[in-house]
């Protein structure tokens, strides 16, 4: 076990970690770190490992090689668990209980004041339904009840496999933004997902596992360094001068007055400049870089490692 250490930010800190399932190893030699107030997407197929990690920082999954660490704890014990909090991708509640009686219920074992419910009942957009059996709720609702959970005694830690699943476009955006406050206050937050586009503008790094291995590891903004996929850049041209523009710029010919380029980082400048200089000839411009789910497939298909 790490000894914690004064003044440091790393909430959790997972040092070449192995489980092994018979001969094979479900999670092979993986290292990541997350620090206080930072917001890490855990990506991955299915069966690439990103479950049983959690499991494993949870304390529910033992480990077969190197170390994790809870702000110096072992996963598991009793003051790594009052730190953490977790959101399973399907998440059980007893379907008698109300949702306001269920979370007072995690509210006294956890050790919080029940007058806290109501008011994180309303934040997750389940106050008309706090009295309502849970037996009643829908998947969504049933996440959402689950983040009210999580968000129980401001965790400094919290794992969250596939949170939003069964929540609509208004509620997914409503999770993020508490997701954003969570991190704001200090709260180290890890999510696990396949809903790659809302993760894109909502996270500060990028872990993706391929066969339970590591394979990138990095900000948005290196990984599209890293792996040099080419950008797209659309043009308009304004009315009568689609040829002009077509002939000059050259790419592909898009639905009669659009051209789409394609160029790496470093041309990106010079292929603006050659835009700009046709002038009123052209009407619009789009500039596209490689989405999050462009670098997905390319690091999970192994094309490039970290």
């Amino acid at each position: 076990m790490v000894a914690a250490v004064e003044g440091r930010d790393d909430m959790l800190e997972v040092r070449n970690v192995v489980k092994r399932q018979g001969l094979r190893e479900t999670v092979s030699d993986v290292s990541l770190s997350l620090r206080a107030g930072e917001r890490l997407a855990l990506l991955g197929h299915n069966g690439a490992g990103k479950t049983t990690l959690i499991r494993m920082i949870l304390g529910l999954t033992r480990i077969d090689g190197g170390s994790i660490s809870v702000f110096g704890n072992r996963p598991g014990d009793g003051k790594a668990r009052r730190i953490t909090s977790y959101l399973p991708e399907s998440v059980v509640f007893h379907k008698s209980l109300s949702g306001l009686e269920q979370l007072a219920l995690f509210a006294r074992l956890a050790g919080q004041p029940v007058k806290a419910c109501a008011p994180l009942l309303e934040r997750v957009g389940l106050s008309d339904a706090a009295n309502r059996r849970v037996g009643a709720y829908s998947k969504g609702m049933r996440q959402r009840l689950g983040l009210a959970q999580v968000l129980l005694g401001r965790p400094r830690l919290a794992l969250l496999d596939e949170p939003t699943s069964g929540l609509d476009p208004i509620s997914r955006h409503d999770f993020y933004g508490i997701v954003d406050d969570m991190a704001a206050q200090g709260t180290a937050v890890l999510v696990s997902s396949h809903a790659l586009t809302e993760l894109e503008a909502r996270t500060d790094r990028i872990a993706i596992l391929r066969a339970g291995k590591l394979v990138a590891m990095d900000s948005l903004e290196n990984l599209r360094r890293r792996a040099g996929l080419p950008i797209r850049i659309h043009v308009r041209a304004a009315d009568g001068h689609a040829d002009e523009v077509a002939g000059t710029l050259g790419g592909n010919r898009m639905n009669g007055c659009r051209v789409e380029l394609s160029c790496t980082a470093d041309q990106k400048m010079a292929r603006l400049k050659a835009i700009t200089a046709l002038g009123d000839a052209v009407a619009d411009v789009d500039v596209v870089p490689p989405s999050l789910e462009d670098l997905y497939r390319h690091y999970a298909a192994g094309e490039a490692g970290s």
